[in-house]
């Protein structure tokens, strides 16, 4: 008589423990696609009965996540202003999905480009990943040679442009907040912070005040350019408008560099908004914790980390379907940085002879 088929035979035949096959056959979270495949497989291979609703073959279910997230030197991801909000999007969603969360953070140089591979990125517990804020090269998951699971980049960019992304519209917000200043009279805006080949997010945003500036004829560009990760722009605030006292408005790349600036701008003894306006990017705690309260654009960071999960979800069911870009659109937040400036609104009068 053929001896009865244990779970024991099933884990030893697939190479992996009799807890993981125990999760599997009981249609448990905690074990990869991959492996659930494999151990469902085997199951039949050796005639164990395997219970009606487990999950089989086809049946794609996103029982645990990945979640890798970019750290600073200086700043955990849970305490910085923009990310620790999309993780929390991100925990929300894999609560209400019933998604086991596990994170590992990665840390970048000041382009956001990893300085290591976080033993995550090589896991057979996950079934996708989500990498939160970083510049992705190939190399950083080729290198164990491994087949990695799915992936979404949160805010994050590859140089090959062959994953699932969730990104603002930084581009179009940015041509928004110049326009909006411009619609308040200003007509000299200086852009503080970005570089030319800086993060591709903040590079939209540059992009989009010169072409806001370009559309609406105002020839006279400021730019003060620095790496965000290496300063806030205090200095470099004081030095744009000490080399051009003309500028009457500032345009932030982010609310971090915005605060700065209006820090820097009251030492000098100037008023914000009444000599200076400022807008910054992201309304994070920062612009209404800034005195004056600073004029933002809003990006909705929560609802970047929930669709971050979806998005792996659809890719997980679909894996052979077309690249997908996820974009949130910001909105204006006026608050009390930016004033109407005069000068436009001026009417010449012609003196009668």
């Amino acid at each position: 008589m053929k001896d009865k088929i244990k779970i024991s035979d099933i884990a030893q035949e697939c190479g992996v423990s009799i807890s993981t096959v125990s999760l599997v056959l009981n249609n448990k979270p905690g074990v990869s696609q991959e492996t659930r495949s494999r151990v469902l497989q085997a199951a039949q291979e050796l005639e164990y009965p395997i219970k009606s609703g487990v999950e089989t073959e086809g049946n794609h279910l996103l029982t645990t996540i990945g979640m890798v997230v970019k750290t600073d030197p200086d700043i955990p991801p849970a305490a910085n202003p923009f990310y620790s909000k999309v993780i929390m999007g991100i925990e929300d969603s894999c609560r209400r999905e019933g998604i086991n969360l596990l994170l590992a953070t990665l840390p970048v140089d000041e382009n956001n480009y990893p300085l290591e591979v976080p033993q995550l990125l090589n896991s057979d517990i996950v079934d996708g990943l989500l990498l939160v804020g970083t510049c992705l090269q190939e190399p950083l998951l080729s290198s164990s040679g491994k087949e990695t699971p799915p992936i979404v980049l949160v805010d994050g960019y590859s140089d090959d442009e062959i994953y699932d992304t969730v990104i603002s519209d930084n581009f179009r917000a940015a041509y928004q907040a110049v326009e909006f200043l411009i619609g308040r009279g200003h007509c000299h805006i200086g852009l503080l912070g970005s570089e030319a080949n800086c993060y591709p997010s903040l590079r939209d945003r540059r992009n989009g005040y010169l072409r806001a500036m370009k559309e609406n004829k105002l020839d006279e560009i400021y730019i003060s350019n620095f790496n965000i990760n290496r300063s806030k722009g205090y200095q470099e605030a004081l030095d744009l408008l000490k080399e051009n006292p003309q500028i009457t408005a500032l345009f932030c790349v982010n609310d971090d560099v915005g605060s700065t600036a209006i820090r820097a701008i009251q030492s000098q003894g100037m008023r914000v908004p009444e000599d200076i306006s400022v807008i910054g990017f992201d309304d994070t705690y920062l612009a209404v914790n800034t005195h004056p309260e600073l004029t933002t654009m809003h990006v909705d960071t929560v609802a970047m980390g929930r669709a971050a999960v979806h998005l792996l979800s659809l890719r997980l069911a679909n894996p052979e379907s077309a690249r997908m870009t996820l974009t949130i659109h910001p909105q204006l937040v006026e608050r009390e940085s930016v004033a109407f400036h005069p000068s436009k609104f001026l009417t010449t009068v012609v003196p009668r002879d």
